[in-house]
Protein backbone atom coordinates (compact mmCIF):
# COMPACT_ATOMS: atom_id res chain seq x y z
CA UNK A 1 0.00 0.00 0.00
CA UNK A 2 1.37 3.53 -0.97
CA UNK A 3 1.77 6.33 1.29
CA UNK A 4 -0.97 7.95 -0.90
CA UNK A 5 -3.32 5.20 -0.15
CA UNK A 6 -2.74 4.51 3.63
CA UNK A 7 -5.19 4.90 5.81
CA UNK A 8 -6.09 5.39 9.53
CA UNK A 9 -6.46 2.44 11.53
CA UNK A 10 -9.05 2.48 14.76
CA UNK A 11 -10.77 1.14 17.84
CA UNK A 12 -12.56 1.88 20.10
CA UNK A 13 -12.21 1.33 23.39
CA UNK A 14 -15.42 -0.11 25.32
CA UNK A 15 -15.95 0.49 29.27
CA UNK A 16 -18.58 1.26 31.31
CA UNK A 17 -18.62 5.08 31.67
CA UNK A 18 -15.30 6.14 30.55
CA UNK A 19 -11.22 6.15 30.83
CA UNK A 20 -11.92 9.02 32.89
CA UNK A 21 -11.46 7.29 36.32
CA UNK A 22 -14.16 9.97 37.65
CA UNK A 23 -16.12 9.07 34.58
CA UNK A 24 -18.61 6.69 36.59
CA UNK A 25 -19.19 9.87 38.89
CA UNK A 26 -20.41 12.41 36.06
CA UNK A 27 -24.05 13.35 35.38
CA UNK A 28 -23.68 11.95 31.84
CA UNK A 29 -22.92 8.67 32.64
CA UNK A 30 -24.34 5.63 33.94
CA UNK A 31 -22.04 3.24 35.63
CA UNK A 32 -24.88 0.71 36.10
CA UNK A 33 -24.69 -0.38 33.16
CA UNK A 34 -21.87 -2.19 33.34
CA UNK A 35 -22.80 -5.81 32.62
CA UNK A 36 -25.87 -4.52 30.75
CA UNK A 37 -25.47 -5.76 26.80
CA UNK A 38 -27.50 -3.21 25.60
CA UNK A 39 -25.24 -0.28 26.52
CA UNK A 40 -22.22 -2.00 24.79
CA UNK A 41 -24.42 -2.85 22.01
CA UNK A 42 -25.30 1.04 21.81
CA UNK A 43 -21.07 1.74 22.07
CA UNK A 44 -20.71 -0.96 19.42
CA UNK A 45 -23.36 0.15 16.76
CA UNK A 46 -21.82 3.96 17.10
CA UNK A 47 -18.53 2.89 16.29
CA UNK A 48 -19.89 0.88 13.68
CA UNK A 49 -21.87 3.94 12.26
CA UNK A 50 -18.62 6.15 12.29
CA UNK A 51 -16.78 2.91 9.99
CA UNK A 52 -14.11 1.42 12.71
CA UNK A 53 -12.22 -1.07 12.45
CA UNK A 54 -13.01 -2.50 15.89
CA UNK A 55 -14.03 -2.45 19.43
CA UNK A 56 -12.22 -3.75 21.97
CA UNK A 57 -12.60 -5.28 25.44
CA UNK A 58 -10.38 -5.15 28.21
CA UNK A 59 -10.68 -8.29 30.91
CA UNK A 60 -8.79 -9.23 33.94
CA UNK A 61 -9.74 -11.57 37.06
CA UNK A 62 -9.25 -8.97 39.73
CA UNK A 63 -12.38 -8.12 41.53
CA UNK A 64 -12.62 -4.58 40.69
CA UNK A 65 -12.49 -5.51 37.32
CA UNK A 66 -16.56 -5.44 37.29
CA UNK A 67 -16.77 -6.34 33.46
CA UNK A 68 -18.79 -9.20 31.41
CA UNK A 69 -17.07 -12.26 30.25
CA UNK A 70 -15.08 -10.96 27.01
CA UNK A 71 -16.47 -14.18 24.47
CA UNK A 72 -20.14 -14.55 25.27
CA UNK A 73 -20.13 -10.73 25.15
CA UNK A 74 -18.90 -10.42 21.85
CA UNK A 75 -20.70 -13.33 20.20
CA UNK A 76 -23.77 -11.09 21.29
CA UNK A 77 -22.61 -8.21 19.93
CA UNK A 78 -21.76 -10.21 16.52
CA UNK A 79 -25.19 -11.49 15.90
CA UNK A 80 -26.09 -7.47 16.29
CA UNK A 81 -23.54 -5.95 14.24
CA UNK A 82 -22.41 -6.81 10.32
CA UNK A 83 -19.15 -4.89 9.67
CA UNK A 84 -17.10 -3.73 13.14
CA UNK A 85 -14.30 -5.91 14.09
CA UNK A 86 -14.52 -7.59 17.84
CA UNK A 87 -11.38 -7.81 20.03
CA UNK A 88 -11.46 -9.49 23.14
CA UNK A 89 -8.80 -9.54 25.31
CA UNK A 90 -7.47 -13.02 26.84
CA UNK A 91 -5.32 -13.91 29.17
CA UNK A 92 -2.44 -16.52 28.68
CA UNK A 93 -1.54 -17.14 32.02
CA UNK A 94 -4.19 -18.86 33.70
CA UNK A 95 -5.73 -20.23 30.50
CA UNK A 96 -5.09 -23.34 28.24
CA UNK A 97 -4.72 -23.39 24.63
CA UNK A 98 -6.93 -25.90 23.54
CA UNK A 99 -10.25 -24.01 24.73
CA UNK A 100 -8.91 -20.46 23.66
CA UNK A 101 -8.39 -21.96 19.90
CA UNK A 102 -11.64 -23.16 20.27
CA UNK A 103 -13.24 -19.99 21.71
CA UNK A 104 -11.96 -17.69 19.44
CA UNK A 105 -12.42 -19.97 16.03
CA UNK A 106 -15.93 -20.00 17.51
CA UNK A 107 -16.11 -16.17 17.60
CA UNK A 108 -14.38 -15.96 13.90
CA UNK A 109 -17.30 -18.02 12.38
CA UNK A 110 -20.37 -16.73 14.57
CA UNK A 111 -18.77 -12.93 13.63
CA UNK A 112 -17.85 -14.28 9.86
CA UNK A 113 -14.42 -13.35 10.24
CA UNK A 114 -14.12 -10.41 12.67
CA UNK A 115 -12.53 -11.76 15.63
CA UNK A 116 -9.28 -10.45 17.19
CA UNK A 117 -7.52 -11.84 20.11
CA UNK A 118 -5.61 -9.06 22.54
CA UNK A 119 -2.94 -11.33 23.97
CA UNK A 120 -1.34 -10.06 27.45
CA UNK A 121 0.05 -12.25 29.62
CA UNK A 122 -1.53 -11.57 33.12
CA UNK A 123 0.04 -8.18 34.66
CA UNK A 124 -2.31 -8.67 37.66
CA UNK A 125 -1.68 -11.50 40.33
CA UNK A 126 -4.32 -13.96 39.92
CA UNK A 127 -2.52 -17.27 41.49
CA UNK A 128 -5.29 -17.52 44.13
CA UNK A 129 -7.90 -17.80 41.84
CA UNK A 130 -6.55 -20.56 40.19
CA UNK A 131 -5.65 -23.11 42.35
CA UNK A 132 -1.77 -21.37 41.77
CA UNK A 133 0.46 -20.60 44.50
CA UNK A 134 2.13 -17.65 42.85
CA UNK A 135 2.18 -15.30 40.61
CA UNK A 136 4.72 -16.28 37.74
CA UNK A 137 7.64 -13.61 36.44
CA UNK A 138 7.59 -11.14 33.87
CA UNK A 139 9.95 -13.22 31.93
CA UNK A 140 8.52 -16.03 32.21
CA UNK A 141 5.39 -14.96 31.27
CA UNK A 142 6.11 -14.06 28.40
CA UNK A 143 8.27 -17.28 27.33
CA UNK A 144 5.36 -19.50 28.24
CA UNK A 145 3.01 -17.27 26.21
CA UNK A 146 5.32 -17.61 22.97
CA UNK A 147 4.56 -21.36 23.43
CA UNK A 148 0.89 -20.48 23.84
CA UNK A 149 0.36 -18.85 20.55
CA UNK A 150 2.05 -20.86 18.86
CA UNK A 151 -0.21 -24.05 20.06
CA UNK A 152 -3.02 -21.53 19.26
CA UNK A 153 -2.12 -21.18 15.81
CA UNK A 154 -1.08 -24.78 14.97
CA UNK A 155 -4.76 -25.68 16.63
CA UNK A 156 -6.25 -22.90 14.24
CA UNK A 157 -4.04 -24.81 11.10
CA UNK A 158 -4.65 -28.24 12.34
CA UNK A 159 -8.38 -28.10 9.71
CA UNK A 160 -7.17 -27.72 6.28
CA UNK A 161 -9.56 -24.87 4.30
CA UNK A 162 -11.36 -27.22 2.75
CA UNK A 163 -11.43 -30.24 5.29
CA UNK A 164 -14.95 -29.83 5.35
CA UNK A 165 -16.70 -30.40 2.18
CA UNK A 166 -20.09 -31.45 3.55
CA UNK A 167 -20.53 -33.71 0.06
CA UNK A 168 -23.68 -34.56 0.40
CA UNK A 169 -23.50 -36.80 -2.86
CA UNK A 170 -20.29 -38.50 -2.16
CA UNK A 171 -21.35 -39.42 1.39
CA UNK A 172 -17.88 -37.43 3.21
CA UNK A 173 -18.69 -34.81 5.50
CA UNK A 174 -15.41 -34.56 6.97
CA UNK A 175 -12.22 -35.13 5.16
CA UNK A 176 -10.41 -36.56 7.62
CA UNK A 177 -6.96 -36.72 5.47
CA UNK A 178 -7.37 -33.09 5.85
CA UNK A 179 -7.36 -32.75 9.95
CA UNK A 180 -4.61 -33.08 11.63
CA UNK A 181 -3.48 -33.61 14.94
CA UNK A 182 -0.12 -31.11 16.21
CA UNK A 183 1.09 -33.75 18.58
CA UNK A 184 3.20 -30.22 20.47
CA UNK A 185 5.29 -31.12 23.53
CA UNK A 186 6.84 -28.26 24.70
CA UNK A 187 8.35 -26.61 28.18
CA UNK A 188 4.96 -25.68 29.22
CA UNK A 189 2.75 -27.19 27.43
CA UNK A 190 1.64 -31.14 25.75
CA UNK A 191 -0.90 -30.74 23.42
CA UNK A 192 -2.42 -32.84 20.57
CA UNK A 193 -4.77 -31.35 18.69
CA UNK A 194 -6.33 -31.52 16.05
CA UNK A 195 -9.30 -28.73 17.46
CA UNK A 196 -12.53 -29.47 17.40
CA UNK A 197 -13.93 -26.88 14.80
CA UNK A 198 -13.26 -26.04 11.59
CA UNK A 199 -10.66 -23.49 10.59
CA UNK A 200 -11.59 -19.78 11.17
CA UNK A 201 -12.67 -17.69 8.18
CA UNK A 202 -9.85 -15.25 9.06
CA UNK A 203 -7.42 -18.16 9.05
CA UNK A 204 -6.07 -16.72 12.61
CA UNK A 205 -8.65 -14.11 14.40
CA UNK A 206 -6.43 -11.29 14.02
CA UNK A 207 -3.59 -11.51 16.71
CA UNK A 208 -3.16 -8.11 19.19
CA UNK A 209 -0.59 -7.44 21.68
CA UNK A 210 -0.73 -4.81 24.45
CA UNK A 211 2.57 -5.09 26.42
CA UNK A 212 4.96 -1.69 25.43
CA UNK A 213 8.14 -3.06 27.61
CA UNK A 214 11.62 -4.49 26.01
CA UNK A 215 10.01 -8.13 26.07
CA UNK A 216 6.98 -7.11 25.19
CA UNK A 217 7.75 -5.01 22.12
CA UNK A 218 10.27 -8.02 20.75
CA UNK A 219 7.36 -10.42 21.52
CA UNK A 220 5.04 -7.72 19.35
CA UNK A 221 7.66 -7.67 16.99
CA UNK A 222 7.31 -11.71 16.29
CA UNK A 223 3.80 -12.73 16.70
CA UNK A 224 1.50 -9.44 17.15
CA UNK A 225 -0.51 -8.07 14.03
CA UNK A 226 -1.80 -4.77 15.76
CA UNK A 227 -0.13 -3.30 19.08
CA UNK A 228 -2.13 -1.40 21.78
CA UNK A 229 0.48 0.84 23.69
CA UNK A 230 0.50 4.10 25.41
CA UNK A 231 2.46 6.90 25.32
CA UNK A 232 2.18 10.59 26.03
CA UNK A 233 4.13 12.66 24.04
CA UNK A 234 4.65 12.34 20.14
CA UNK A 235 8.51 12.54 20.62
CA UNK A 236 7.82 9.05 23.22
CA UNK A 237 5.31 7.62 20.61
CA UNK A 238 7.57 8.13 17.80
CA UNK A 239 10.61 6.43 19.17
CA UNK A 240 8.66 3.70 19.95
CA UNK A 241 6.82 3.37 16.10
CA UNK A 242 10.80 3.35 14.92
CA UNK A 243 11.69 1.37 17.72
CA UNK A 244 9.18 -1.58 16.94
CA UNK A 245 9.02 -1.72 13.49
CA UNK A 246 13.19 -2.05 13.28
CA UNK A 247 12.64 -5.01 14.95
CA UNK A 248 10.54 -6.91 12.43
CA UNK A 249 13.14 -7.83 9.55
CA UNK A 250 14.93 -10.40 12.13
CA UNK A 251 11.56 -12.34 11.68
CA UNK A 252 10.92 -12.10 8.14
CA UNK A 253 8.22 -9.49 8.56
CA UNK A 254 7.67 -5.80 6.85
CA UNK A 255 6.19 -2.75 8.23
CA UNK A 256 2.77 -3.14 6.79
CA UNK A 257 2.18 -6.68 8.84
CA UNK A 258 2.40 -4.89 12.19
CA UNK A 259 -0.34 -2.08 12.90
CA UNK A 260 0.96 0.94 15.93
CA UNK A 261 -2.38 1.95 17.91
CA UNK A 262 -1.68 4.22 20.46
CA UNK A 263 -4.28 5.00 23.05
CA UNK A 264 -5.63 8.15 22.42
CA UNK A 265 -8.22 9.86 25.21
CA UNK A 266 -10.19 13.02 23.75
CA UNK A 267 -12.14 15.12 25.80
CA UNK A 268 -14.11 17.08 22.81
CA UNK A 269 -16.43 20.12 22.84
CA UNK A 270 -17.34 23.07 20.40
CA UNK A 271 -14.93 25.32 21.75
CA UNK A 272 -11.57 24.74 23.58
CA UNK A 273 -13.15 26.67 27.28
CA UNK A 274 -16.22 24.15 26.80
CA UNK A 275 -13.70 20.86 26.73
CA UNK A 276 -11.87 22.72 29.61
CA UNK A 277 -14.87 23.20 31.62
CA UNK A 278 -15.53 19.11 31.43
CA UNK A 279 -11.98 18.32 32.17
CA UNK A 280 -12.30 20.05 35.10
CA UNK A 281 -15.64 18.89 36.36
CA UNK A 282 -13.98 15.28 35.92
CA UNK A 283 -11.04 16.45 37.78
CA UNK A 284 -13.56 17.80 40.79
CA UNK A 285 -14.78 13.93 40.89
CA UNK A 286 -11.59 12.73 41.21
CA UNK A 287 -11.60 10.34 44.85
CA UNK A 288 -7.92 11.87 45.86
CA UNK A 289 -6.94 9.90 48.95
CA UNK A 290 -8.01 6.31 46.46
CA UNK A 291 -5.98 7.54 43.91
CA UNK A 292 -3.03 7.95 46.09
CA UNK A 293 -3.25 4.96 47.86
CA UNK A 294 -3.20 2.89 43.85
CA UNK A 295 -0.69 5.30 43.10
CA UNK A 296 1.47 4.24 45.76
CA UNK A 297 0.99 0.61 45.33
CA UNK A 298 1.67 0.94 41.59
CA UNK A 299 5.50 2.85 42.41
CA UNK A 300 6.20 0.87 45.79
CA UNK A 301 6.20 4.31 47.42
CA UNK A 302 4.08 5.62 50.12
CA UNK A 303 2.86 9.10 49.00
CA UNK A 304 0.31 9.31 51.58
CA UNK A 305 2.36 12.11 53.45
CA UNK A 306 2.27 14.48 50.36
CA UNK A 307 0.56 17.36 50.13
CA UNK A 308 -1.86 17.46 47.11
CA UNK A 309 0.28 20.51 45.89
CA UNK A 310 3.85 18.96 46.84
CA UNK A 311 6.12 18.23 44.22
CA UNK A 312 6.20 14.34 43.72
CA UNK A 313 8.96 12.66 45.25
CA UNK A 314 9.70 9.35 44.10
CA UNK A 315 12.91 8.70 46.12
CA UNK A 316 12.78 4.96 46.84
CA UNK A 317 10.09 3.84 43.80
CA UNK A 318 10.88 0.59 42.52
CA UNK A 319 12.77 0.63 39.65
CA UNK A 320 11.21 -0.92 36.39
CA UNK A 321 13.14 -4.08 36.95
CA UNK A 322 11.98 -4.59 39.82
CA UNK A 323 8.40 -4.47 39.10
CA UNK A 324 7.01 -8.06 37.62
CA UNK A 325 3.36 -6.98 36.43
CA UNK A 326 2.84 -3.86 34.03
CA UNK A 327 6.74 -2.23 33.03
CA UNK A 328 6.42 -0.17 30.42
CA UNK A 329 2.81 1.79 32.55
CA UNK A 330 5.17 1.80 35.33
CA UNK A 331 8.17 3.32 33.54
CA UNK A 332 5.99 5.70 31.58
CA UNK A 333 5.00 7.45 35.06
CA UNK A 334 8.76 7.35 36.32
CA UNK A 335 9.59 9.42 32.95
CA UNK A 336 6.94 11.66 33.31
CA UNK A 337 7.62 12.51 36.95
CA UNK A 338 11.07 13.07 35.75
CA UNK A 339 10.34 15.33 32.77
CA UNK A 340 7.63 17.68 34.03
CA UNK A 341 8.49 17.78 37.78
CA UNK A 342 4.39 17.83 38.64
CA UNK A 343 2.99 18.10 41.69
CA UNK A 344 0.89 15.18 43.28
CA UNK A 345 -2.37 16.75 42.11
CA UNK A 346 -1.18 17.27 38.53
CA UNK A 347 0.11 13.75 38.80
CA UNK A 348 -2.83 12.26 39.79
CA UNK A 349 -4.83 14.52 37.39
CA UNK A 350 -2.64 13.73 34.50
CA UNK A 351 -3.21 10.13 35.13
CA UNK A 352 -6.71 9.82 35.97
CA UNK A 353 -7.93 10.64 32.46
CA UNK A 354 -6.78 7.58 30.45
CA UNK A 355 -4.51 6.00 33.09
CA UNK A 356 -0.84 6.58 31.18
CA UNK A 357 -2.51 7.17 27.61
CA UNK A 358 -2.20 10.16 25.65
CA UNK A 359 -5.31 12.66 26.23
CA UNK A 360 -5.89 15.44 24.77
CA UNK A 361 -8.56 18.41 25.60
CA UNK A 362 -9.90 20.60 22.66
CA UNK A 363 -12.12 20.95 19.77
CA UNK A 364 -13.06 18.07 16.71
CA UNK A 365 -11.00 20.15 14.23
CA UNK A 366 -7.85 20.30 16.63
CA UNK A 367 -8.01 16.99 17.50
CA UNK A 368 -8.01 15.90 13.71
CA UNK A 369 -4.69 18.23 13.77
CA UNK A 370 -2.89 15.74 16.09
CA UNK A 371 -4.33 12.20 14.62
CA UNK A 372 -2.93 14.05 11.12
CA UNK A 373 0.84 14.66 12.46
CA UNK A 374 1.10 11.51 14.33
CA UNK A 375 -0.35 9.28 11.56
CA UNK A 376 1.73 11.41 8.77
CA UNK A 377 4.80 11.44 10.57
CA UNK A 378 5.57 8.04 12.13
CA UNK A 379 4.38 7.94 15.47
CA UNK A 380 1.00 5.82 14.47
CA UNK A 381 -0.60 4.16 12.38
CA UNK A 382 -3.81 5.02 13.81
CA UNK A 383 -5.44 5.11 17.28
CA UNK A 384 -7.30 2.96 19.99
CA UNK A 385 -9.72 5.84 20.85
CA UNK A 386 -10.64 5.83 24.91
CA UNK A 387 -13.68 8.65 25.08
CA UNK A 388 -13.39 9.70 28.95
CA UNK A 389 -16.45 9.28 28.88
CA UNK A 390 -19.06 7.36 27.29
CA UNK A 391 -21.29 7.57 25.49
CA UNK A 392 -21.15 11.09 24.48
CA UNK A 393 -17.33 11.29 24.13
CA UNK A 394 -17.94 8.26 21.49
CA UNK A 395 -20.45 10.05 19.52
CA UNK A 396 -18.94 13.58 19.31
CA UNK A 397 -15.70 11.27 17.92
CA UNK A 398 -17.70 9.68 15.31
CA UNK A 399 -19.75 12.57 14.55
CA UNK A 400 -17.08 15.87 14.56
CA UNK A 401 -14.14 13.84 14.25
CA UNK A 402 -14.29 11.02 11.35
CA UNK A 403 -15.78 13.38 9.14
CA UNK A 404 -12.78 15.75 9.12
CA UNK A 405 -10.93 12.45 8.91
CA UNK A 406 -12.52 11.33 5.92
CA UNK A 407 -12.32 15.07 4.21
CA UNK A 408 -8.42 14.57 5.01
CA UNK A 409 -8.33 11.73 3.14
CA UNK A 410 -7.67 10.30 6.09
CA UNK A 411 -9.91 7.45 6.87
CA UNK A 412 -12.50 5.31 4.82
CA UNK A 413 -15.68 6.25 3.60
CA UNK A 414 -17.40 2.97 4.02
CA UNK A 415 -16.88 -0.45 4.59
CA UNK A 416 -15.25 -2.38 2.15
CA UNK A 417 -14.52 -5.98 2.84
CA UNK A 418 -16.65 -8.13 5.68
CA UNK A 419 -13.52 -9.54 8.21
CA UNK A 420 -11.21 -7.71 10.34
CA UNK A 421 -8.32 -8.54 8.59
CA UNK A 422 -9.25 -7.07 5.34
CA UNK A 423 -10.14 -3.83 7.16
CA UNK A 424 -6.99 -3.43 8.41
CA UNK A 425 -5.02 -4.52 5.52
CA UNK A 426 -3.86 -7.60 6.21
CA UNK A 427 -3.01 -10.73 4.66
CA UNK A 428 -5.12 -14.01 5.68
CA UNK A 429 -2.22 -16.44 6.71
CA UNK A 430 -2.19 -19.34 4.89
CA UNK A 431 -2.54 -22.94 5.86
CA UNK A 432 0.51 -24.49 7.20
CA UNK A 433 -0.57 -27.87 6.19
CA UNK A 434 -1.71 -26.44 2.87
CA UNK A 435 1.71 -24.09 2.03
CA UNK A 436 3.86 -27.40 3.27
CA UNK A 437 1.70 -29.57 0.39
CA UNK A 438 2.48 -26.96 -1.57
CA UNK A 439 6.04 -26.58 -1.24
CA UNK A 440 6.61 -30.28 -1.81
CA UNK A 441 5.14 -30.58 -4.73
CA UNK A 442 7.39 -27.79 -6.17
CA UNK A 443 10.27 -29.18 -5.22
CA UNK A 444 8.45 -32.94 -6.56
Amino acid sequence: MSGSERKLNLNAFLAASGHHEASWRHADTHPERGVDIKHYLKLTQIAERGLLDSVFLADGYWAGSGSLEPFTMLAALAAATKHIGLIATVETTYNQPFHIARKFASLDHISKGRAGWNIVTGAGPAAEQFSREQHPEHHDRYESAEEFVEIVKQLWDSWEDDALPNDKISGILIDEAKVHTIDYDGKYFKVKGPLNIARPPQGYPVLVQAGSSETGKEFAAKLAEVIFTAQLTFEEAAAFYKDVKSRLAKYGRTADQLKILPGLSPILADTEAEAQDLENELFELIDHEGAIKRLSGRLGVDLSNHSLDDLVNLDGAQTTDQVSGMKSRHQLILDLVEREQPTLRQLINRLAGARGHFTFTGTPLQLADVIEKWFKNGAADGFNVMPQVYPSGLERFVDKVIPELQNRGLFRTSYEVQTLRGNLGLARPANSWQAKKTEEEVHF
